[in-house]
């Protein structure tokens, strides 16, 4: 342990170089996909400026409950299906998927193909159903 503080005494332009790159990239890795939204804050953009929901689960997970009113698009299939969204894109779109794990490079995805104002569902559907919002089953 003395040994660290010795060697960050001695190469502070090089630990200093670190800490930067290291908070820059934790910062493109969080705006990458998108801004997180919460899910009030999703229930709030959806009733306020008619932000669309993309649920990018596969179709069996879709069916066993849903956001209201939210557009299924498996993420194998986004880039293929992307026209669908394209009368959408002056909303705001929100990407959820099973726990928020794939969002991110959905979100990559839209804002590539000229999608501006993207955004995450933070924990995805299941913090949804975590705070008894409700779902649709199909």
């Amino acid at each position: 342990m003395e040994q660290v503080f010795e060697f960050v005494g001695a190469h502070p332009i090089l630990i200093g170089t670190f800490a930067i790159l290291l908070a820059l990239f934790i910062r493109n890795e969080m705006t990458r996909g998108g801004h997180s939204v919460s899910a009030q804050q999703l229930v709030d953009l959806v009733n306020r400026a008619g932000a669309v929901v993309v649920d990018v689960r596969d179709k069996k997970e879709f069916a066993t409950g849903h956001i209201v009113d939210a557009i299924n698009i498996p993420l194998a299939a986004l880039e293929t299906r992307m026209k669908e969204l394209e009368k959408k894109k002056d909303k705001p779109i929100v990407i959820a998927c099973k726990m928020g794990q794939h969002s991110g490079s959905a979100g990559t995805m839209l804002r590539k193909n000229g999608f501006t104002d993207v955004r995450r569902l933070t924990g995805g559907i299941t913090e949804w159903r975590n705070q008894n919002l409700p779902v649709v089953r199909s």
